[in-house]
């Protein structure tokens, strides 16, 4: 077994010569069937993810079923959704959203009511969460509708939307349990989440996604429980992006999300830019490794509800993947997601 102060240094071996790990996927032939799950509004990551895959969406690789806001303190995180699938031309993409109060960010810090109030500019319907579908509901019925082991769930967010699926009872769409329907339609999940999980110290940290905002008890039974494949990404702190956004349209809702969370969270602007934590969850849900990632040793999350996660490196057969970012890719990587997501959608070129 590999100690973790010794792979971190192969790692960067590796990486410096160029290298890619054995285990990268082949390219995909089929588009990627992705329900998306985000706390819209907290970060402006979030709106970076959705259109990063909207534009794999538009490049034929990712088939996005189905978008789900899993924060209830802002309640309006559902309308900027609904908002970005229809500046991509996707007014079909269904929306659910948490109907209750105890998860999530409970700070505006993207103007998110004001954008979802906006009807008028942006073209959507949705305003409040309780416009859109109930979360476990569309979950349900999403799932349903979908071949067997071909979905690929991606958490950007919180957990609780996943974890509710999971522990749903039988309803009017399906006889199933959610965890019946989770076996039997999800291909596996991908999480933004447990970054720090691999450190010199051996210890737990905390991240926003699983450990903050009353999300740590739903995680911990999804860590434990879920039935199928995670994966882990740990990637994005120093690959910035945003700044591409200032060449597409003034109303390109998200430009628009990206100026005021900036402006408003952080008192900078598009050139400053954000890290990319969500987009490179998305990139591996499509990609796989691709170029820029890599797999971490074996092993599983060790998950505590009040220290956070810890990455234990074992030799025992897991059903978990923590994946990280190759060394000195951060620039190269920087301009491959700002590029993708300043892309023209397929209906406006």
């Amino acid at each position: 077994m590999m100690k973790t102060t010794a792979y971190l240094a192969i790692l960067m071996g590796l990486s410096l010569i160029g290298i890619c790990g054995g285990a990268q996927e082949p390219p995909r032939h089929h588009p990627v069937k992705v329900i998306f799950d985000t706390d819209m509004g907290s970060d402006c990551d979030d709106v970076g993810a959705l259109a990063l895959l909207h534009a794999y969406a538009d490049m034929g690789r990712a088939e996005i079923i189905g978008t789900v806001y899993s924060s209830g303190k802002v309640p309006y995180g559902a309308g900027v959704i609904e908002a970005i699938n229809i500046y991509y031309g996707r007014n079909n993409i269904p929306v659910g959203a948490c109907y209750g109060d105890d998860i999530g960010d409970p700070v505006d810090k993207m103007k998110a009511e004001e954008l979802a109030k906006d009807t008028a500019r942006f073209g959507h319907t949705i305003v409040h969460n309780k416009d859109a579908e109930e979360i476990t509901r569309l979950n349900r019925k999403l799932l349903v509708t979908q071949k067997d082991n071909s979905v690929v769930y991606v958490t950007v967010g919180h957990t609780k939307g996943l974890h509710d699926l999971l522990v749903s009872r039988p309803d009017d769409m399906s006889p199933l349990s959610g965890r019946e329907l989770v076996e039997k339609k999800i291909k596996r999940w991908i999480a933004l989440g447990a970054l720090f999980a691999i450190n010199e110290e051996g210890s737990h940290r905390k991240d926003w996604n699983l450990s903050f905002n009353g999300t740590a008890p739903y995680t911990k039974y999804l860590v434990e429980d879920f039935p199928k494949p995670m994966a882990f990404v740990t990637a994005g702190t120093d690959v910035l992006t945003g700044k591409s956004l200032k060449r597409t349209p003034p109303g390109n809702i998200v430009r628009t999300a990206y100026t005021e969370w900036l402006a408003n969270y952080s008192r900078k602007t598009l050139d400053d830019q954000r890290p990319s934590w969500d987009l490179i969850a998305v990139y591996y849900a499509v990609e796989g490794l691709g170029e820029y990632l890599i797999e971490g040793p074996d092993g599983f999350l060790d998950f505590d509800i009040e220290k956070g996660s810890r990455w234990i490196e074992s030799e025992r057969p897991s059903n978990q993947t923590i994946l990280l970012q190759k060394k000195n890719i951060r620039q190269p990587l920087s301009r491959y997601l700002n590029q993708m997501i300043s892309r023209p959608p397929r209906h406006r070129q």
